[in-house]
């Protein structure tokens, strides 16, 4: 949707532009992954296991911001596509333990380099400068949005 689409006391706030630009950012992923035959929630996934093997689903689903019912059957197509492998923990025989396997990991390793594309355009619209200040400045704003959300 196009800032022109909606009516400008919306299109000039700040929290709809930031939803206009993750949802950009989302299409463009989208559209790169699919020549991998990825999501870019299943891409989310292998990133997450890429960075920590073996966390529960229920941390995978809050690392690729879905609920843990669709996190199994992202797992499953993970898993069917050969992309992952669960394995049983042998501390807890019903926690399965998941990892990238071979085939896994060379496409993950493609899918950095498509989404890394669409990235450096995001980043080139505004400067790597302003990039990074943005960065900062959106951790807070989610740390601070979370934390208030669920005092701890």
């Amino acid at each position: 949707m196009s800032s022109d689409a909606m009516p400008t006391i919306v299109a000039k706030r700040f929290g709809y532009a930031l939803k206009r630009a993750q949802h950009a950012l989302r299409l463009g992923m989208d559209d790169a992954l699919r020549a991998l035959e990825l999501t870019t929630p299943q891409y989310a996934v292998l990133c997450a296991i890429e960075a920590k093997t073996g966390m529960s689903n229920a941390r995978l689903a809050r690392a690729a911001f879905v609920t843990p019912q669709t996190m199994h059957g992202l797992l499953t197509n993970l898993e069917k596509a050969a992309l992952l492998a669960r394995d049983a923990d042998p501390a807890h025989g019903r926690v399965l333990r998941t990892r990238l396997t071979a085939r896994g990991r060379k496409v993950l390793a493609e899918a950095h380099r498509a989404v890394a594309v669409i990235e450096d355009r995001m980043v080139a619209s505004v400067g790597a400068a302003a990039s990074t200040r943005m960065t900062v400045a959106l951790t807070k704003c989610a740390d601070d949005l979370l934390s208030s959300a669920h005092p701890r």
